[in-house]
């Protein structure tokens, strides 16, 4: 039953990438945000990093490519499994065999989808219109294990935050917080040029380890002289976002096995009476 659960909640996942690709809302949330990064870097291709004669255009899309893993790992785990806990599709998942299973590896096949499509759309471009970039051999499988330790370290943090939130419309206490960490984690500009006590508090969050890891990816091993230590610091790396992901993966399940035994009719009743209230007349 576990694998036929695995196997439906794949094919499930399947189908709502595929149709993500014909609703024009899901299409506005791939093409929009990759259009504005995209400006944003070319805006800064004449502005080049202190000490050095780098773009910061080009040191930004690799960053932008690791937050927008991040980005998509929790704010898009946590939306979804919130809307879909009020309009009951989570009850409805619980109702069957193994059904939890199946929903949450539909959710990662999805989420690990549409982060794979904004990541397409920011290097391809980013490709031609930002010089200094390095492709080997090297930069895609460094771009592979960041990609997915960065996927596993965040998308249990997602599904927490989506379990303890009732409605989609609470998602602006977490959202504050978050675009705080991605203004202090390196992403627009080197972290070392901010206070010490900042730089410790990025350092402990995935988000700056991913950008730090892409940016190990797809810059010149010169361009590490301007990050901390001097150093792409690969292992530190891997052992923060290993460190997320196995507490992620032991803490996720217990938080969503007591929010499933709290789903009931009745509970998504009131969780729509309480939405229905919230329209205007």
């Amino acid at each position: 039953m576990t694998t036929t659960a695995l196997r439906a909640g794949f094919q499930r996942g399947l189908i709502e990438l595929r149709l993500s690709f014909t609703n024009a809302q899901d299409l506005w949330g791939y093409f929009f945000p990759s259009v504005v990064f995209l400006v944003v870097m070319t805006l800064m291709k004449g502005s080049v990093i202190p000490g050095t004669t780098f773009s910061r255009g080009s040191m930004t899309l690799p960053s932008l490519i690791g937050a927008s893993v991040g980005f998509s790992g929790m704010i898009n785990t946590m939306q979804q499994l919130t809307v879909e806990r009020e309009d009951g599709t989570l009850l409805r998942a619980k109702a069957l065999p193994h059904g939890m299973t199946g929903y949450l590896v539909g959710k990662i096949v999805l989420i690990s989808g549409m982060t794979l499509v904004g990541i397409v759309l920011l290097i391809v471009p980013g490709l031609f219109l930002f010089d200094g970039l390095q492709l080997t051999a090297m930069t895609w499988v460094t771009l592979l294990w960041v990609l997915v330790l960065g996927l596993v370290a965040t998308l249990p943090i997602g599904a927490v935050f989506g379990s303890l939130f009732e409605n989609p419309r609470t998602m602006g206490v977490v959202m504050l917080p978050v675009m705080a960490l991605v203004g202090t984690s390196g992403i627009f500009y080197p972290i070392n040029a901010l206070p010490d006590w900042v730089q410790g508090i990025a350092q402990v969050f995935p988000l700056y380890w991913l950008g730090l890891g892409m940016r190990s990816a797809f810059l010149p091993d010169a361009m590490a002289a301007v990050e901390i230590g001097q150093s792409w610091r690969t292992w530190e790396t891997l052992g923060v976002l290993g460190t997320w992901a196995v507490a992620g993966l032991v803490l996720a399940p217990i938080v969503l096995r007591r929010m499933a035994r709290r789903e009931s009719g009745s509970t998504v009743a009131a969780r729509r009476e309480k939405a229905l209230q919230r329209i205007p007349g």
